[in-house]
């Protein structure tokens, strides 16, 4: 019985299928021509809805656009519509304005529910988009309307469109190029950055008492912040904050312009001036908008970022967000958090936190402690690693780095070189060769054989002291000889300080002289230079070869011209496979019996195939 009842939404596409499209244009110029026909504005109203035709909501969005336009200035807000007073109620100019404002902010809502649908047709929601931001820009009484502005942007991030939809795209490129919209933009995105991690915190809290383990509103709300995250980056920076910089706007009697009387100054207007309107400085202008921005972004980076956002972020964070900040200290809790998680996140994170401490003075204590546990041969094969060597490189070069924490670098690179690509290994090498060039203090471990430098120091110490002390001192000079062969570099250690490296050398250096790879063994050998003398050498760029691969490898070995190419011949005719030499202890040879079998075969084939040939002949 109740399925056979009408649904609502029936019965309006039965009312709608009475009107023809020239009945609509009739409606609507009627409503246009006079006050009289003001009872045509609802079932204009009627027409804009997501299930409608684009013909029909088209066709009354332009009438009911022309209509609302030029009454804007003149209608109360909608808080001042919402309460009468006892003397607004016998006022019916008041009455109807108020009506129609009632009927404004059901257009607006009707607008929104179409711009948001993605079922609705694209050329219709664009032109939704384009009447929405023309009433954000009269609506307000000829001022920016920031509450209408606001409520798109919040449709849009809390609906279910997806990143690419075409909305997102037209709003960027049609409109954030104005910088009062940029300006209202940063706002707005406070404000739902902050709505939204109020709506993550009470999501966890019902995730907590929720015993089914089902938690839907948390893919909504990732969504939400992959929507902001994706917004925010499509906002360009600001040009300029010099005199002779000019930025367009939306709306040019907004929040960047100002009152000034005939006599040229500001402030209140008094009686018998008249008043223009001047648009602010550049300067005033971008330190506006760097407050703007940088409140937008400290709230989205206090959200709970989904991983490909978080990882995003920070890799542009140095390039798109640092140098628009109005104090880019305010990073220093969430780089520093990132940084300390280690892996690829501190790998991505180091950018940004290396410009805080050498352009805005941070000071981050266990920087280098940090530093030194991302190296791992799993970061040779990073998707960021170029950024990162180039950044290690940078880090190593001030002179003031203490002998041991030089040292601990270069040992561990020299140890990891055995464990990576040849791309990898070149990288290292490069490092390396910087390193003993920029700390002569650490050149020790070049060459530095069981503790017998330290043993010829030592009887060069004593050498004017008696017999007696020359043989007290020999014992000592068999401690520092005890277990020759074994590295007392300890990889395992975290801390510089304790890993001995010192006390080491660069065997694992020498090995790559000896690497199945040509690059790797023939750059290996200028380290074979005196690096102490900085006359004679020169760094190496970090940055030719920390993007290398095996592909770029080849390519290089393809290029290069060889000017003898080695060839492989013998002097006499090899008579086995491997000489014995190689394998002692184990014989090629046939044993008499089996050889004599086989020579057996051979001849019987031998002779059944020149009968053959005999027969064939003889035939022929």
């Amino acid at each position: 019985m109740a399925s056979s009842m009408p649904s609502k939404k029936q019965k309006k596409n039965k009312k709608h299928d009475k009107y023809s499209l020239s009945d609509l244009k009739t409606v609507g110029h009627q409503l246009l021509s006079s006050r009289a026909h003001v009872n045509n504005l609802p079932l204009l109203l009627s027409f804009i809805t997501p299930s409608t035709r684009p013909k029909y909501a088209l066709e009354s969005l332009l009438s009911l656009q022309s209509f609302f336009i030029p009454l804007l200035p003149q209608l109360p807000s909608s808080t001042v519509s919402s309460s009468f007073t006892s003397d607004s109620q016998g006022d019916p100019e008041f009455i109807y304005r108020t009506w129609v404002r009632s009927k404004f902010d059901d257009f607006v809502q009707s607008l929104l529910d179409i711009v948001i649908c993605s079922q609705s047709d694209d050329s219709l929601r664009e032109v939704v988009l384009d009447t929405l931001m023309e009433f954000v820009k009269v609506g307000n009484g000829g001022k920016f309307h920031s509450a209408i502005y606001y409520r798109l942007l919040h449709n849009i991030v809390h609906s279910s469109l997806e990143i690419d939809d075409i909305l997102l795209e037209l709003l960027a490129s049609k409109y954030f190029k104005y910088i009062d919209i940029r300006y209202f933009t940063y706002i707005s995105f406070e404000k739902l950055s902050q709505s939204i991690g109020a709506n993550d915190i009470s999501d966890d809290r019902r995730e907590r008492l929720d015993t089914t383990g089902v938690n839907h509103p948390e893919s909504s709300l990732d969504l939400s912040v992959h929507k902001l995250s994706h917004l925010l980056s499509r906002i360009p920076p600001l040009e300029g904050s010099d005199d002779k910089a000019e930025y367009d706007m939306w709306n040019h009697a907004g929040i960047f312009t100002e009152k000034e009387n005939d006599k040229g100054h500001t402030g209140k207007q008094r009686k018998g001036e008249s008043t223009n309107i001047k648009v602010l400085s550049p300067a005033n202008i971008a330190k506006k908008m760097k407050l703007k921005f940088t409140k937008a972004w400290i709230s989205f980076l206090r959200l709970t970022l989904p991983v490909d956002v978080y990882k995003e972020v920070l890799v542009n964070l140095h390039q798109v967000v640092i140098p628009y900040l109005s104090n880019p200290l305010m990073l220093c809790d969430f780089l520093t958090q990132s940084y300390d998680i280690g892996g690829v996140v501190s790998v991505m994170a180091l950018s940004s936190l290396f410009v805080l401490m050498t352009q805005h003075s941070l000071e981050y204590p266990n920087f280098y402690e940090k530093l030194y546990a991302l190296l791992e041969p799993s970061i040779f094969m990073a998707k960021h690693r170029a950024k990162f060597f180039q950044l290690l490189d940078s880090c190593l070069k001030s002179p003031l780095l203490p002998a041991y924490l030089a040292a601990a670098f270069c040992k561990k690179l020299s140890r990891i070189s055995l464990a990576v690509p040849p791309s990898g290994a070149l990288v290292i090498i490069a490092l390396i060769h910087n390193l003993l060039r920029r700390h002569p203090s650490i050149n020790c471990l070049v060459h530095q054989e069981d503790g017998n430098e330290t043993t010829k120091d030592t009887t060069g110490a004593e050498s004017g002291a008696d017999d007696d002390s020359t043989e007290a001192s020999s014992p000592s000079r068999e401690m520092l000889s005890v277990k020759p062969s074994i590295d007392p570099f300890d990889d395992k250690q975290t801390d510089p300080l304790k890993t001995n490296a010192m006390r080491s050398s660069l065997w694992e250096v020498d090995t790559l002289r000896h690497h199945y790879c040509p690059p790797v063994s023939r750059f290996v050998l200028s380290l074979e230079n005196d690096l102490t003398v900085r006359a004679k050498t020169t760094e190496v760029s970090v940055k030719d070869f920390s993007s290398g691969s095996y592909a770029t490898i080849f390519g290089d070995e393809i290029r290069r011209r060889v000017k003898q190419v080695p060839l492989a011949f013998y002097t006499a005719t090899p008579t086995m496979l491997f000489p014995e030499s190689d394998f002692l202890g184990w014989s090629f040879k046939m044993k008499d019996k089996d050889s004599t079998t086989v020579l057996d075969n051979t001849s019987k084939e031998n002779d059944h195939i020149s009968a053959k040939r005999s027969r064939v002949e003889e035939t022929s």
